[in-house]
């Protein structure tokens, strides 16, 4: 997920420290781990947030669909 080559900025974060020792201990790179899943948060928020952006086009649409049917109608061949 994480892009190579991209500029790194040093963040400061707190974790607790048993979990932070036993990463290190198993070799979890933690600088990936949470570029990964900060990554995953911001694509789902973003996501979240398209949703919301978009709720009247999908409604229009809806009440299109409601009152004509789909492009397709009929054009099916399976």
């Amino acid at each position: 997920m994480a892009r190579a080559g991209a500029l790194r900025k040093p963040t400061n974060v707190s974790a607790r420290a048993d979990l932070v020792a036993e990463a290190k201990s198993l070799g979890i790179n933690l600088s990936e781990v949470f570029e990964n899943a900060l990554e995953a948060s911001v694509q789902e928020v973003r996501c979240r947030q398209w949703v919301t952006e978009n709720k009247e086009a999908f409604a229009d649409y809806d009440r299109f669909v409601e009152a004509n049917g789909v492009f397709s109608k009929g054009k099916k061949l399976f």
